[in-house]
């Protein structure tokens, strides 16, 4: 078969008038968009991380201190109009480096959520596919993977993340966070290998590899999605205390994991160097868990009822 359908696409096509007289029926992508924007969680939570988005890369852009920059004719000062979040014991800009910050959490965030997910894909549908060997062995590993100490293996491995090496901390992160999706995955294409358009994709010939990435995949875009959504949270905090106790993001780049470990020693006396930091820490992971929530709903409504 040269296309794939999927189960909600099912379901609409179900909708059309009896009769054979077929009518507009909406697009897969139109009715979760609809039921995304249509709850107040998902529009909240897009509208925040736009505006998170906007402020931590087009901010930087209009604002005259760049996050190197030091001002020394203000050490530690507090708000002001020329030092929008004042600035820290090094004369720096915090609303500058904190944009840097944001920059790099956002960044990291995004590319590990993007990597795992994808690599959770790839190893479930290849072992619920194949089964034999190829799943004993694909489960195996993460198995392994999930009885290993994460945050140890990353935290002795840190000084291989030096400036500019940050990509690596982003790949060895996306590895501890794919095992129990992967897990999901193979049991969804257990029973998805069994569905007419399979069969006959494999009666005309068409290789399991090519199967695999053209219609078994592609079939648990739902749940991919939410959980691509859920990973950006997840890593984001996993970033930010693994770089809080140094093992992260390494000098002289900055993440908020970083500006929050400088600015809980000052926090006392100079609350604007710690919890601006933190305040947009929090911001962010609400906002990404509120659009994770609402694109489950829009994908399958019967969660929220039984909610």
């Amino acid at each position: 078969m040269s296309g794939h359908v999927t189960l909600p696409d099912e379901q609409l096509a179900e909708q059309s008038s009896p009769g054979g007289v077929g009518v507009a029926v909406p697009s897969r992508g139109r009715v979760v968009a609809r039921r995304f924007f249509g709850s107040w969680g998902g529009r909240a939570g897009f509208a925040l991380l736009a505006v998170m988005f906007l402020a931590a890369f087009a901010g930087p852009l209009v604002y005259p201190w760049g996050y190197t920059d030091k001002d020394f004719t203000a050490f530690l000062t507090p708000p002001s109009p020329s030092h929008w979040f004042g600035t820290l014991q090094t004369g720096a800009d915090v609303f500058a480096v904190t944009m840097r910050g944001m920059q790099k959490s956002l960044v990291v965030g995004l590319l590990a959520a993007l990597v795992s997910t994808a690599l959770a894909a790839i190893v479930g549908a290849f072992a619920g596919y194949f089964l034999g060997w190829t799943d004993r062995v694909l489960m195996w590993v993460a198995d392994l993977l999930l009885v290993l100490p994460a945050f140890l293996i990353l935290a002795v491995m840190s000084p291989l993340f030096a400036a500019g090496q940050w990509p690596l901390f982003v790949v060895m992160l996306a590895l501890f966070l794919w095992m129990v999706t992967s897990k999901v995955v193979r049991g969804m294409t257990l029973s998805l290998k069994e569905r007419e358009f399979i069969l006959a994709a494999r009666f005309m010939g068409v290789s399991p590899t090519r199967i695999v990435f053209r219609h078994v995949i592609p079939n648990l875009s739902s749940l991919l999605v939410v959980d691509a959504t859920l990973n950006v949270s997840a890593a984001i905090l996993t970033e930010t205390g693994l770089s809080y106790f140094g093992f992260g993001i390494q000098p002289p780049d900055v993440s908020l994991g970083t500006l929050i470990a400088d600015g809980s020693k000052t926090a006392t006396y100079a609350p604007w160097t710690f919890w601006f930091a933190a305040g947009l820490l929090i911001v962010t992971v609400l906002a990404v868990n509120l659009i994770g929530d609402a694109l489950r709903d829009a994908f399958d409504p019967s969660a929220r009822r039984a909610r």
